[in-house]
């Protein structure tokens, strides 16, 4: 599939019906943007923002699309809305998303990333008609041995953290449910597309969510409070948020039109030479701000967290014909910027991620 202009793309979306799970959330909240701003038929399902702001709340007056306030681990509430919508296409983000959060609350994060996404796909088993579905896991999902080595899609899976854990046993729920009951050797029958996409260290403006290495360098910042960095070498693949969500929106359209070359797992990352470590990216971020300093507090008792991770995405360039538009530079300027814009008050939210979107634009046109 030849890389689509994105105005093309996003035409093609128009009148669709789309549900969309985490929707409240910081990549749901662009997802839904977009996709709303694209003319879709858009159906929400998530819980309530929990961060202050909340991008969402802070859109959610310039977007209408029907917001379904609900757990994800309510599985019979889940499939009704499912149901009773009938989607053109599902993109499952709800999640519990946080590596540090998942050590405090292991059963929840368990609960709601490998439950969750059971229950979505439970759903879509009692659904008569085609849809087509991504589920959004994680570039976390691989046995990480933290060597120089970028993750493949066929490479192992694994979790050393409960998140981590949870998303890769994810992986693995969604690829027995294709197996099981959407085999593509009966797609004739169940008409059911499923892929799973990877990707993490997700940057942009709107992200207000805690152990995050962006909204703390954000909160320090606005707050003239030092920004605390407690793993300033570990290396991370940091991508824009268009860059993934428009990649989904790629990927999604080449399922519908073929399950037999597009089903399966897809990781979505940025090119090698911008994984970058945090310490690089916090000094990045100071600089494009104007000010903030650092505060090394290198915790030798913390909870363990990767200190390398890298991504092989050679099968969405080569295959999907989708590359990563943005270098690491570019998408922390973008991101600083965004946030000084929004604290000085000189413009909404809404028309901030208009201004990206239309930069993104130019670049996929290009």
């Amino acid at each position: 599939m030849e890389n689509l202009g994105i105005i093309n793309m996003l035409e093609a979306y128009k009148n669709k019906k789309i549900f969309l799970t985490g929707h409240t959330g910081f990549k749901g909240s662009w997802l839904s943007y977009v996709l709303y701003n694209a003319g879709a038929i858009v159906k929400g399902y998530a819980l309530t923002p929990d961060t202050e702001p909340s991008l969402y709340s802070l859109i959610e007056p310039h977007i209408k699309i029907d917001s379904v306030i609900a757990d994800i681990n309510d599985a019979q509430k889940l499939e009704e809305e499912i149901l009773n919508f009938s989607p053109d296409f599902i993109f499952h983000l709800a999640a519990q998303p946080l590596v540090r959060r998942s050590y405090k609350e292991p059963l929840y994060t368990f609960s709601t990333n490998i439950m969750g996404t059971a229950n979505v796909l439970n759903a879509l088993r009692k659904l008569p008609t085609p849809c087509t579905s991504l589920f959004i896991t994680t570039d976390k999902v691989y046995e990480n041995k933290e060597q120089d080595y970028a993750y493949g899609e066929t490479d192992r899976l694994g979790g050393y953290d409960p998140y981590s854990a949870s998303k890769a046993c994810a992986e693995l729920v969604i690829s027995s449910y294709c197996h099981s009951f959407f085999n593509t050797a009966n797609f004739d029958q169940h008409k059911k597309a499923i892929a799973s996409v990877r990707a993490g260290n997700v940057i942009g403006g709107g992200d207000w969510s805690e152990d995050r290495l962006i909204p703390d360098i954000i909160r320090s910042i606005a707050a003239d409070k030092a920004i605390v960095i407690r793993n300033p070498k570990a290396v991370r693949p940091w991508q824009h948020v268009l860059e993934p969500v428009f990649g989904y929106l790629q990927l999604a359209l080449a399922l519908a039109a073929d399950v037999n070359k597009y089903g399966g797992a897809w990781n979505f990352g940025p090119a090698n030479a911008d994984n970058l470590p945090v310490l690089h990216i916090a000094e990045k971020a100071i600089a494009k701000w104007g000010k903030g300093e650092i505060d090394l507090q290198i915790d030798t008792d913390a909870v363990h967290e990767a200190n390398l991770l890298q991504l092989d995405i050679s099968k969405a360039i080569n295959e999907l014909k989708w590359k990563p538009l943005m270098d690491t530079e570019k998408a922390v300027e973008r991101t600083i910027v965004w946030y000084k814009t929004f604290y000085e008050g000189n413009k909404t939210a809404s028309a901030l991620m208009k201004e990206d979107i239309l930069f993104y634009q130019s670049l996929l046109n290009k």
